[in-house]
């Protein structure tokens, strides 16, 4: 692990505009350690190879960086630094030619666990919904680290499924990892649960907002670099989740397709992978096989469902795997809307049933 001074300079040449991995690995190379990076003369700095514009920048934008105070932002903020030469840095990661120098990470949790990227649609339908919470579920009870970009859609719901099913999860972000810059905002409160049991990552220093153009593309290598495999749940004919599998494919790595329904818009591209050699799976099983990856701990068994009244009784007999709306839920139990809701209410804190978004539940 390097001294906290040399990751304090670092952190601050990282906040240059233009200072990006290949240029740090050009400058340190040259200089040796970030210190003198940091006070080398622009002369000096541009005969590293950087030339005399980026050269330029840093000697302009050093005078308003203060490298102990960001180190000091930092620790408020419980945000870690790692480098490509730490032993903690993923080792997947460093084969990818855009490598990041620097990852910033909130949280606990072994760079260098078996990983699966789970990466799909913002605008999924129930079927989508269900196949990223389940296969997220189950890669984290055999074990696998499940990854995505904690965005709308598929990428929320895979960290939720590998959180309910007790195992680890990381979300890698396309803005820094501060709480003010979190992205989605809507997802703050999903993003405190992922570092509580797994980590934020992200390559962005701090103050660095969402929606700057590049960052989500990006952020996306990191997916793709971190993992064994990709798969992708529901993409559109255009969809940028593709980016992310094709870079999955650049890098060597296998990627993994649920088909989805020839008439559905949010296949289109899913469908499209498998066509163009993606592996097809219809369960965890499958992306285990393919990967070799033995789980880590045994599936625990799943406790029975026992009924504490006759509402959940009746209930449970009427949900399976497929949704069904609690209006019909209400028809077929004979019971009033109110009492069907109260219900299910108590069974989803149970861990019985779940809401896959417009009152369709099913059975989990």
């Amino acid at each position: 692990m390097p001294d906290k001074n040399k990751l304090a300079y670092l952190n601050a040449l990282n906040k240059i505009n233009g200072v990006g991995p290949q240029k740090m690995r050009k400058l340190m190379a040259h200089f040796g350690s970030p210190e003198k990076i940091w006070n080398a003369p622009s002369e000096a700095l541009a005969a590293s190879g950087v030339g005399e514009a980026l050269a330029g920048k840093i000697s302009a934008q050093r005078s308003k960086i203060d490298p102990e105070q960001e180190w000091l932002r930092l620790e408020k903020e419980n945000i870690q630094m790692i480098i490509e030469t730490d032993d903690a840095y993923p080792r997947l990661l460093k084969e990818i030619p855009t490598a990041p120098y620097i990852l910033y990470m909130k949280g606990e949790i072994d760079l260098n666990a078996p990983m699966v990227s789970i990466v799909g649609s913002r605008k999924h339908t129930s079927y989508g919904s269900q196949a990223a919470y389940a296969f997220a579920k189950g890669l984290a009870k055999a074990g696998i680290t499940v990854v995505s970009g904690m965005a709308y859609g598929i990428d929320s719901i895979a960290h939720r499924g590998a959180l309910d099913g007790g195992g680890k999860t990381i979300a890698v972000l396309g803005d820094s990892l501060d709480d003010k810059n979190i992205y989605p905002a809507s997802n703050f409160r999903l993003s405190q649960e992922i570092a509580a049991s797994g980590c934020l990552l992200s390559d962005y220093p701090i103050e660095t907002p969402a929606g700057i153009p590049g960052n989500f593309p990006a952020r996306n290598r990191i997916i793709a670099g971190l993992s064994s495999g990709t798969l992708v749940i529901e993409a559109g004919e255009k969809s940028g989740t593709l980016i992310t599998s094709n870079l999955a494919l650049e890098f060597n790595r296998e990627v993994f397709a649920v088909p989805g329904s020839i008439f559905s818009p949010q296949s289109l591209g899913t469908n499209d992978l498998i066509r163009k050699g993606a592996k097809t799976v219809t369960g965890v099983k499958d992306i285990l096989e393919e990967l070799d990856l033995e789980a880590r701990s045994e599936k625990s068994p799943v406790p029975a469902k026992i009924p504490s009244s006759k509402e959940e009784e009746a209930i449970l007999h009427i949900l399976s795997g497929d949704p069904v709306h609690i209006d019909n839920i209400s028809k077929a139990s004979k019971l009033g809307t109110a009492t069907v809701a109260s219900t299910l209410a108590i069974m989803e804190i149970k861990g019985w049933v779940r809401n896959i978004g417009g009152q369709n539940y099913i059975i989990i």
